[in-house]
């Protein structure tokens, strides 16, 4: 089962958990869509009310262009899931999507709405910089050469033309997104964060990883496995189970 909730298209819920004590929010990586997260909806029903954020450019929303920043992306969603359920709300983001639960959970808290637990995942913290040529710049060829490299996009994407056509522009606008974004200085959590990553991921290194720490003043836990930027495909059962464990569920 799939609807919407508050905000419409902007967010999914695959398998509906009303009476869950707690709400998660999963936020996806560039170029990914909100169906991402249906087997983590499937593994935490009913103890959790998974909701994914769906980004314009994909799937069902093919036709409305790609979001022109991060914070673009953030004040809708959080229009979105701010309503009438006060219960309590933890952020989970892969790769961008870590970027944009980080700046959601920032968003809620200044309207004193914390999240109690921020999870992420495959991305390196905002205070770490890397110098290197922007893929959103790049042509076609370079951005999905990049893309592949990483190892998240079903192989048959890049096989077909007509759909790689429907999948470049939203990719391109996500990594557009990604690349010009910019932490504000002084910006600080006070919710405990889990920081997951891949010990052979080719664009966060442990200690990449490990910044995050930096960027709240509660308590911070890395938990490192095996792989690459999309160590979690290998690994859902684990990566479930350090959510169900840091939730309580």
């Amino acid at each position: 089962m799939t609807s919407a909730v508050n905000g419409g298209a902007w967010i999914r819920r695959y398998r509906p958990a009303p009476e869950a004590a707690v709400r998660l929010l999963c936020l996806p990586h560039a170029g990914g869509s909100a169906s991402y997260y249906h087997p983590m909806a499937q593994a935490l029903a009913p103890a959790a009310d998974v909701l994914a954020a769906q980004y314009p450019g994909r799937q069902d929303r093919y036709a409305e262009p790609p979001a022109e920043s991060i914070r673009e992306l953030v004040e809708r969603i959080v229009e979105a899931v701010v309503g009438d359920d006060d219960r309590p709300l933890a952020l989970f983001g892969h790769s961008m999507g870590a970027v944009v639960a980080y700046e959601t959970a920032l968003t809620l808290a200044a309207g004193g709405r914390a999240p109690v637990r921020l999870f992420v995942s495959g991305r390196r913290a905002p205070s770490t910089h890397r110098v290197g040529r922007k893929l959103h710049e790049c042509g076609d060829a370079e951005l999905l050469q990049a893309v592949r490299r990483l190892g998240g996009t079903d192989g048959q994407v890049f096989e077909d033309e007509e759909l790689l056509q429907l999948v470049l522009p939203a990719l391109r606008g996500d990594y557009r997104a990604l690349e010009t974004y910019e932490p504000r200085p002084g910006d600080r959590l006070t919710c405990p964060v889990t920081v997951l990553t891949g010990d052979d991921d080719p664009v966060t290194t442990v200690a990449e990883a490990r910044a995050w720490t930096d960027h709240t003043d509660g308590p911070t836990e890395l938990c490192v496995f095996p792989g690459g930027h999309f160590y979690l495909n290998d690994r859902p059962q684990e990566v479930v189970d350090v959510v169900r464990r840091h939730l309580g569920l």
